[in-house]
């Protein structure tokens, strides 16, 4: 199991975009610098009023398929 932390922060509006499918995938930069992209789908349960925002532990396996996600 490989694993990274990212940190996140996408507001209402953007998120909204997101769960319509103007746009289906988050880009964002791991803790260690490397360039992430994963289906935005996958933070779905951590929606609030302000959006999504906090730090993500994000598991997958050997194959680079994801397994599961953790706030930190």
């Amino acid at each position: 199991m490989h694993q990274i932390i990212v940190d996140i922060s996408i507001s209402p509006d953007e998120w909204i975009k997101l769960y319509q499918g103007v746009a289906t995938d988050v880009n964002t930069k791991a803790r260690d610098g490397r360039s992430v992209r994963f289906p935005a789908r996958i933070l779905s349960r951590f929606y609030l009023q302000d959006g999504v925002r906090g730090s993500f532990r994000i598991l997958f396996d050997d194959s680079g398929k994801f397994s599961s996600i953790e706030r930190l």
